[in-house]
């Protein structure tokens, strides 16, 4: 079997939970588990997760899969449904929808249903993705306060720069002008949010990246941050290859030598989720010692300089990222985010969840 393998810590999804709930002791905690729980596995990550409020999904199947589960908390589809013919099904597992358009409203408002669904009314802040403009809240509330189909509300945001210096200080007053004069819950902060900015705590704080154990900060790493790592990504040296100077290696030649160099060819390419634009020495760890890759990354294998490792050999375990070296790292090297790169771990590579 070949030796790659993605293990998921469940011990670290419980830590970063409870630094969610810590920065926001007054707001329940959406954990955002969609996208196969960022790459880790859905059923792994709300294992783990098991203590949060509520679980916030992508699709209908992944509602369902909780739901059969056993997980009897909130559990909210975050672009609501897109059909009409999902809208029984999410009535029947008691699953809560967001409401981002008028199309959906129409479809609500005429639709036969067994009872009445909770909502999550979105709001565009400034994002211009998802939601209602500020100018239409009100009456579009109001189409829903009178619609059958429709149980609690929740009034919800989204803020396009909780990580980066513009801050969230202009959309969270566009929020709370157009929210002031409704008394219902409200759902505002991500996991840059909630880290950062205490004011838009509200009633539900939304956790995604955080919770995984990467840092939603550019600047802040997750140690500083009080994250652990949730996934270590592993496999080993299949092929030990010498370098004389002057000698290049992998596909473009993109390293040459230019002294003797041995070097580790590791079971892991771009088609495990290993980015191929990481460059030349991007960090990864041979026998638990930090060193760097070389020349371009292939479709099943990667090159990695052990030249200062000289225990290293056929079978020697490489990590690619996890306890040693962070995703948050490699991504920086690759000119990528850890989402793309933990959301990006292939089907054929095994998950193996952990204590």
């Amino acid at each position: 079997m070949r030796p790659i393998q993605a293990t998921i810590s469940l011990s670290a999804l419980e830590h970063n939970l409870a630094v969610a709930k810590s920065k926001a002791p007054q707001s329940k905690v959406m954990a955002v588990v969609k996208a196969n729980g960022y790459g880790h596995g859905l059923l792994n990550a709300a294992k783990g997760l098991k203590l949060a409020d509520g679980f916030a999904i992508l699709c209908l199947d992944e509602a369902l899969t909780l739901r059969s589960a056993g997980y009897k908390q909130t559990i909210l589809m975050l672009e609501g449904f897109f059909s009409a013919d999902e809208l029984p099904t999410i009535c029947e597992y008691a699953i809560s929808i967001v409401v981002h358009s008028h199309k959906q409203i129409e479809i609500l408002e005429n639709a036969s249903l067994a009872g009445p669904i909770s909502i999550h009314l979105k709001m565009n802040t400034g994002m211009n993705r998802l939601g209602f403009k500020p100018h239409d809240f009100d009456s579009v509330l109001a189409r829903l306060q009178t619609c059958k189909n429709v149980a609690d509300i929740t009034l919800m945001g989204h803020f396009a720069t909780a990580d980066e210096s513009l801050g969230i200080a202009k959309p969270l007053e566009v929020f709370k002008q157009a929210a002031q004069a409704h008394q219902y819950p409200q759902s505002l902060a991500n996991s840059a949010a909630l880290l950062r900015f205490p004011e838009a705590h509200a009633d539900w704080v939304r956790a995604g990246i955080m919770l995984y154990g990467t840092s939603p900060i550019a600047e802040d790493s997750a140690a500083k941050c009080g994250l652990k790592p949730v996934m270590q990504f592993t496999s080993e040296i299949i092929s030990v290859q010498t370098l004389e100077a002057g000698e290049s290696l992998g596909y473009g030649h993109r390293f040459t030598a230019t002294k003797k160099t041995r070097i580790g060819v590791v079971a892991c390419g771009y088609a495990d989720g290993y980015p191929r634009h990481a460059t030349n020495g991007t960090p990864i760890v041979v026998a638990g010692k930090l060193t760097q890759t070389l020349g371009r990354v292939s479709m099943d294998m990667l090159f990695v300089d052990i030249t200062g490792i000289p225990g290293a050999e056929i079978g020697t375990a490489v990590e690619m990222w996890g306890k040693h070296v962070s995703v948050d790292e490699v991504a920086q090297a690759a000119g990528t985010i850890s989402y793309e790169l933990l959301c990006a771990v292939a089907p054929r590579v095994p998950l193996k969840a952990s204590s």
